[in-house]
């Protein structure tokens, strides 16, 4: 018995004409916005958001950056912006007895097999090369 084989399952359908219906959504939400901020905004703030609005509706849209989606690069940007950036290194020093208690082995367990599998992988790799 044969089967069809689903191809160019990485594309979307189209929905509504030639959008799918991620853009045709982000569309119709900037385009609701747009018409918020003109009818709730002084005209003079309406101008200027407007059109900001429907700009950043038509770039989730249809625009892509790095062959992903804008969304992707709005979500990172707001992930980079609200986590915490300050990194600090604090010099530790090491515990040989917890080493090797986490390890799983210390020198004196050490078999000759687990030696050979070591020396062999040592000697497979040439460093003249």
């Amino acid at each position: 018995m044969q089967f069809k084989v689903p191809q160019f399952i990485d594309i979307e359908d189209k929905v509504f004409g030639p959008l799918t219906f991620k853009q045709f959504a982000y569309l119709a939400g900037g385009a609701g916005f747009g018409y918020l901020a003109f009818h709730f905004l002084p005209t003079i703030i309406a101008i200027i958001v407007g059109p900001a609005l429907l700009a950043f509706a038509a770039a989730l849209a249809f625009m892509k950056y790095n062959d992903k989606p804008f969304i992707h690069v709005v979500e990172s940007f707001i992930k980079y912006y609200s986590r915490s950036r300050l990194y600090l290194w604090h010099k530790q020093t090491p515990n040989p007895s917890a080493s090797a208690i986490t390890s799983g082995h210390s020198r004196a367990t050490m078999t000759e097999s687990k030696l050979k599998t070591l020396s062999w992988s040592l000697d497979v790799i040439d460093p003249k090369k």
